[in-house]
């Protein structure tokens, strides 16, 4: 999935965290460097596994509205993070043209949750680039690869697509949440069949997960965390090769492999 075009912007997935994840230094320091190694875009479009709305909304493009701090249980310090990036109002309109006609709503009151401004802090902490987040109208693999495939001319025009998520989620499973917990047999198995998946850029095996992949349905119980993922892989397009896997790991037991389309 890795583009031949070297003026087209990348799509990510990437494996965001709750709050505390940035205090992995590995991932800080493994999504820093992808941050640098990537070309700097004009705009950016998260759609984050957290924001789960129908029909398709996307929040607000004004930086005067808070953050979606939309976690609870952890200390005071992470609901203390600011992420003023601008709000990417042109890109608003974009998006909403590209959809069809009255499938879109706008929601001025939501701006990013933690699902983007998480990984967004450690990229690009001076928040100098502009933003905006939309939601996920369904769960449905091959509905949000159509999504993402009406969104990737954004690509040619400066914009980095991010599908944020995580590529193992069974919280209700951990038995240890201890962030160098031994992972569970059930994220090792399903983190090692994405891999391989995305080594194969098999994305009919990707897009059947649900049924094919082991350790389901352990390793998502509910597919929101995985979902984005299909936004990321329909903007790229059938000349695109096979996506490169920068970042990898377990965090807590979760498995942590990001990937880039170029």
């Amino acid at each position: 999935m890795a583009s031949s075009r070297t003026d087209r912007m990348p799509a990510l997935f990437i494996s965001h965290g709750a709050p505390p994840l940035v205090d992995d230094v590995r991932w800080v320091a493994e999504l820093k460097q992808l941050a640098v190694d990537l070309p700097r875009p004009k705009q950016i479009l998260v759609v984050s596994a957290h924001w789960e709305a129908a029909p398709l909304t996307i929040g607000s493009t004004d930086p005067r509205v808070p953050l979606t701090y939309d976690f609870w249980g952890f200390p005071d310090r992470f609901y203390d993070t600011v992420y003023n990036a601008p709000g990417a109002t042109a890109l608003a309109e974009q998006i909403a043209a590209l959809m069809p006609a009255g499938e879109v709503h706008h929601d001025a009151e939501r701006r990013l949750d933690h699902g983007a401004y998480v990984p967004l802090t450690v990229m690009y902490p001076d928040a100098d680039i502009p933003v905006v987040q939309m939601s996920m109208p369904t769960l449905a693999p091959d509905a949000l690869m159509t999504l993402g495939a009406r969104l990737t001319e954004l690509r040619d025009e400066g914009v980095m697509i991010i599908g944020s998520g995580f590529t193992t989620h069974g919280l209700p499973y951990l038995t240890d949440p201890s962030p160098d917990a031994v992972p569970p047999q059930w994220s090792v198995e399903f983190d090692e069949w994405a891999r391989e998946r995305f080594d194969a850029g098999d994305v009919d095996g990707l897009l059947d997960f649900a049924h094919r992949a082991p350790g389901m349905p352990y390793a998502h119980p509910r597919t929101e965390h995985f979902a984005p993922l299909f936004v990321t892989l329909g903007a790229a397009t059938v000349a695109d090769a096979v996506p490169e896997q920068p970042i990898d790991g377990f965090w807590m037991g979760l498995a942590k492999r990001s990937i880039v389309v170029n």
